[in-house]
């Protein structure tokens, strides 16, 4: 998309919405232009990790396993939770060889109880074995992601809050994490650097105060949001005083956080952050925050226990 044509964009929404909503839905806008760059992201993860794991020679399934043999294999969960990675576990098994057969039951975003199928696959039983590990850390990996989300998600239900993530993602996964986010029925924070301004203190140290760095991320004229974030009520105040489009409640206590509120207008997004549990969730959201950053979801998620099992060896042709 053309710098003119985003700015005209920007320009148009201006006379329907509010600035950081237009901001917000531009960004929307944007990610959906990236979903191509993501398909090619993917793709090259999936090459590495096959690449990583030597899939075109495991040599237990090759000598184990007469060529020629095909199998019937299944997916299961031997836990509850959310599904994420689907799409990148059926392309691992394409890539490894095209001829495998994927029937997913059930897609990203899903919920699975323990038990449950998730797919049943038939092919090459060594081209089953050789992809199963790779398929499998892509979906196991990405599904925790989802199901620590939601259970954010669903300790924050009733009130308006949302749950974000953060950029404390796997190196090379940012993309894919972000994703499982989304599966997990959280939003995205800023993708990269380059997609939204947010102010910490050593910005605000450079700069020598929050007025003069929100000031500063305005006058360079890129369209995206402005977030200052704030570990006091008097640097909230300030922070109010130049309009940043978000404020961040930075590791701000609940009672703190509830004079925080009664400082920001509707008009700016509030956010908090910073040692917030599944137990103490409802409790900010509650304060009446718009949103809760939890970089927990992305950099301590547990794997989601997933299985795969082969069935049904047989000769190529047999029957």
């Amino acid at each position: 998309m053309s710098k003119y044509f985003t700015e005209l964009l920007f320009l148009l929404l201006q006379y329907t919405f509010p600035r950081l909503e237009v901001l917000l839905r531009l960004s929307w806008l944007l990610k959906m232009v990236m979903l191509g760059v993501m398909n090619e992201w993917q793709n090259i993860l999936i090459q590495q990790a096959l690449h990583e794991d030597a899939a075109t020679n495991d040599l237990t399934a090759l000598a184990t396993m007469p060529n020629s043999s095909v199998a019937s294999a299944s997916i299961t969960a031997k836990a509850a939770g959310v599904l994420s990675g689907v799409t990148m576990a059926d392309a691992v098994f394409a890539a490894v060889d095209d001829s495998i057969q994927c029937r997913w039951y059930l897609a990203d975003g899903a919920a699975v109880k323990c038990g449950d199928v998730i797919c049943e696959l038939s092919g090459s039983v060594v081209s089953l074995l050789s992809a199963e590990r790779t398929a499998l850390n892509f979906l196991q990996h990405l599904s925790g992601i989802a199901t620590a989300t939601k259970a954010f998600v669903d300790a924050v239900a009733g009130s308006t809050c949302q749950i974000a993530d953060t950029r404390k993602t796997t190196p090379g996964f940012r993309h894919m994490e972000k994703l499982a986010v989304v599966h997990g029925g959280g939003v995205n924070h800023r993708m990269d650097l380059q997609s939204g301004m947010l102010i910490k203190e050593n910005h605000i140290k450079a700069c020598g105060s929050i007025a003069d760095a929100v000031h500063a991320c305005y006058q360079i004229g890129k369209m995206v949001w402005v977030e200052v974030e704030c570990e006091t009520l008097a640097e909230v105040q300030e922070a109010v005083a130049v309009c940043p489009d978000i404020i961040l409640l930075d590791n701000m206590a609940v009672a703190t956080v509830i004079q925080a509120r009664k400082l920001v207008p509707a008009s700016i997004m509030l956010e908090a952050s910073g040692n917030i549990s599944l137990d103490s969730a409802a409790a900010y959201a509650n304060t009446g925050v718009d949103r809760i950053a939890i970089g927990a979801i992305t950099h301590s998620a547990a794997v989601l226990d997933l299985s795969m099992r082969v069935a049904d060896v047989m000769a190529s042709g047999h029957g």
